[in-house]
């Protein structure tokens, strides 16, 4: 259509364009939605697209007062509930006025709120897209959301969008993973997750608001003993009609009612449980029809921190005395203390806790050791929050840096022993009042701001006489208002995005601040590739390294936030704090906490004798669960990429801490988070060879790195060129010694050489790694008591 130049003709063509997606709407099929066309939210019982059996339907679906998302659920006329199968940004409902779906003319299916922002979009712009832009979104059978350009070719779908659903014939792959919903009736994104680990094992994972673990398969357990295989690496599993599950580590089951004609769906529970349930057509409800050989109880972080699942007989979380929950009606935040613990070891005792354990975060494991003795290291360190203790002919003692998914039972051996004030009078008994697991929360109402007046775009209720009088004039306004609003929700949205960085437990610094407290950056106390660090003191006189980063890509600032809040919320003791980050215009830091001891580098490659034997040991160690817990522990799929001397920092007790292990995750990846990077990363002599042979990139590559650190380690020379061990002719006598322990480190270098094979699927992964250091450490205590 062509605009007439006229005042009156372009007023009315400007009436009529308004009114184009209701008659597009009108006139659509059921099924599909053309380019052009509309869904309301205020027509969201009418406004639905419904696949050609009936099975499923797309619409607005109410998840709060005033609140809609966009979503797929299974019809009412087969189930009742209504079962939400998928939906677009579950994480941010639209208001009940004025939102739609649009099938954009640039070919994008976009969600748009009241002010007219994008929620969400497909983002299959002609320019976007190689098949070209988008002219038709259709419901299938399947449950699977389409949408196809003019030759009829797919360029987006639901299927490769996934939830908290896996529906048959849709398959789960390495980029793929469903997320739990947070709570009873509550849609946002959960805790709980199911992908492929970098071991290439579909596991289960809790992801909670200061740590992340796996705990299916069974984390004490090798790959193989869990009966599945990492060396497909292909990631790939699928649920087929017939109810049949099959996945490429070994992983297979069938629903008890196996067969053809069966609904079925494959969620990942708000409890942290994947199940497979299957629809009964009689009754209009589902039931369970597989799920794993998982007892509740063992799913991590159920109850939350300090909280405890006990089995009364059904799992039922509970508190201990002296705690209360933090959220009435949120188990996932467990329970907080009523009282305040002093870092004084004699004023702290303990309560005891029969048959209860805390799994995970243990600070330093100790064997044949007394109750008494396992008491007094706990009560020596100030981050010992509890131990457990068992007896078992052993004596073993287990100090808890952080009390996390405790279980109680008859058939745990061992106690818990929580660390509480000497003044307090409690009992090792729990709180029952407290009891109950269920996570019900009440829909909340949608709590946004917009901007009034020219965001509502409802131009039908102008006047027809001030259209025709001042039409052009108010399509410019129009023009300008929507420019000035649709700035002004980004930067809303952006500042948002900050907040969530701020909530997650470190700060935005200015960068005034950061200046302030490195004196103007004078104290410089390293560089590597991604910039100097300088040594920094805050105004809470906390001792701080402060990172300027060098070498971004070219990312907005709310990219920047979402890898900053990841980072922060990876947590583990042989990492580095970082307390917070600094964004302003093109200036980007980020503020870690500083250790004492400086760099393995600085203390390996020199004339240092500070380095021990056991202290080499407790390095390796402490590197390799690092190492471990960014692969096989994080929910992000986090490679170091960099693993060298210079990233390992030395607290004053010499304990390691890994730095810049979150940094490949700010710079340009290429695309997401599979193995594939723009560039190659790592520093020379450290770089497996997948780098330069073009590989895909794996967590191997760390594995290689850890090695040749391992054995430098070991000898005290640098992969880079060797160092002589002492001067004038005094070398031998230190060498003789060296020598001599060099039999004890033999484990050490097994490891080692195994970690730096060429090919990747032959060095182990960084838990068995734990593992096999773990066994040697063992072998050198007992080996140094027998020689005492």
């Amino acid at each position: 259509m062509r605009i007439i130049t006229s005042v009156g003709c372009s007023s009315l063509f400007f009436v009529m364009l308004t009114a184009v997606p209701f008659i597009l709407a009108a006139s659509r099929p059921s099924n599909a939605l053309y380019r052009g066309g509309s869904l309301s939210v205020e027509r969201s019982s009418a406004d639905v697209l419904i696949s050609e059996q009936g099975t499923f339907k797309a619409g607005f679906y109410q998840v709060g007062e005033n609140a809609f998302s966009f979503a797929i659920w299974f019809s009412e006329t087969l189930d009742r509930q209504k079962t939400v199968v998928w939906m677009a940004d579950r994480d941010w409902p639209v208001n009940s006025r004025g939102s739609r779906l649009s099938l954009r003319k640039r070919g994008d299916l976009a969600l748009l709120d009241a002010d007219a922002n994008v929620v969400w979009t497909t983002a299959t712009t002609t320019t976007n897209t190689t098949a070209g832009a988008g002219e038709v979104a259709e419901l299938w059978e399947t449950g699977n959301l389409v949408l196809m350009d003019g030759d009829m070719r797919v360029v987006w779908q639901s299927f490769d969008h996934p939830t908290d659903t896996l529906l048959p014939g849709q398959p789960l792959t390495r980029s793929l993973r469903l997320v739990s919903r947070a709570a009873e009736g509550i849609y946002t994104t959960g805790y709980y997750v199911a992908h492929f680990n970098d071991d290439n094992v579909l596991s289960f994972i809790y992801d909670g608001p200061n740590t992340s673990s796996i705990y299916w398969p069974n984390p004490d357990y090798s790959v193989f003993q869990n009966g599945r295989t990492s060396y497909n690496s292909s990631r790939y599993a699928i649920l087929d009609d017939m109810g049949r599950f099959i996945s490429s580590d070994r992983l297979k089951f069938s629903a008890s009612d196996f067969g053809l004609g069966v609904k079925r769906r494959l969620t990942m529970d708000l409890d942290g449980i994947l199940r497979l349930y299957s629809l009964n057509h009689t009754i209009k409800d589902w039931e369970v029809s597989w799920m794993p050989v998982l007892e509740r109880c063992r799913v991590h972080g159920l109850c939350g921190e300090n909280g405890i699942c006990v089995y009364k007989p059904s799992p039922t979380c509970t508190c201990p005395h002296g705690f209360e929950m933090k959220v009435p009606t949120d188990w996932n935040q467990g329970c907080k203390p009523e009282f305040n613990i002093v870092c004084n070891r004699t004023e702290v005792k303990f309560i005891q806790l029969p048959h209860t354990d805390f799994y995970g975060y243990d600070l330093n494991y100790q064997t044949k050791v007394s109750l008494e003795a396992c008491q007094n290291i706990c009560k020596s360190d100030c981050n010992c929050r509890g131990f457990g203790y068992r007896l078992d002919g052993e004596g073993n003692c287990y100090p808890k840096s952080i009390l996390l998914s405790g279980q109680s039972g008859s058939h745990f051996f061992g106690d818990m022993y929580i660390k509480i004030p000497k003044q307090e009078n409690l009992t090792g008994t729990f709180d029952q009042s407290n009891a109950g697991c269920s996570k019900v929360s009440s829909p909340k109402k949608l709590d946004r701001d917009y901007a009034s007046g020219k965001a509502q775009r409802d131009y039908l209720k102008y006047p027809i006489g001030f259209v025709i009088a001042f039409g052009v004039a108010e399509i410019i306004c129009v023009a300008f208002g929507w420019f000035y609003i649709h700035k002004k929700t980004v930067d809303l949205r952006n500042l948002n995005q900050g907040y969530v960085v701020v909530s997650m437990g470190f700060r935005r610094f200015t960068f005034e601040e950061l200046k302030k407290a490195t004196n103007n950056f004078g104290d410089e106390i390293g560089r590597g590739g991604s910039g100097v660090v300088y040594k920094g003191l805050l105004d809470d006189k906390r001792v701080v390294a402060v990172k300027k980063l060098e070498g971004l890509s070219h990312g907005s600032e709310a990219q920047f936030w979402s890898e900053v809040s990841t980072i922060g919320r990876i947590n583990h003791m042989n990492l580095v704090t970082m307390f917070g980050f600094c964004a302003e215009k093109q200036k980007r830091l980020l503020v870690y906490e500083y250790l004492e001891n400086g760099s393995l580098e600085k203390n390996l490659f020199s004339n240092s004798t500070m380095l021990t034997w056991q202290n080499r040991y407790n390095i390796a160690l402490g590197t390799a669960k690092a190492l471990a817990y960014l692969h096989e522990e994080c929910l992000e799929w986090v490679l170091h990429c960099d693993v060298k001397p210079q990233n390992v920092l030395l607290d004053k007790n010499f304990q390691p801490k890994v730095a810049d292990f979150g940094l490949s995750k700010l710079f340009d990846r290429g695309g997401n988070n599979n193995s594939e990077f723009s560039r190659v990363r790592g520093t020379r002599g450290y770089m497996a060879p997948e780098w330069i042979l073009n590989l895909p990139i794996t967590s191997k590559v760390d594995v290689y790195s850890y090695g040749i650190l391992v054995l430098e380690l070991v000898t005290g020379r640098n992969s880079t060129g060797f160092q002589q061990i002492g001067e004038n002719g005094e070398g031998y006598k230190q060498l003789i010694p060296w020598i001599r322990e060099m039999s004890s480190m033999e484990t050490l270098i097994k490891v080692a050489l195994l970690c730096i094979e060429e090919e990747r699927d032959v060095r182990p992964s960084m838990s068995q790694v734990v593992d096999s250091i773990t066994v040697a450490c063992l072998v050198v205590k007992e080996m140094n008591e027998e020689i005492e």
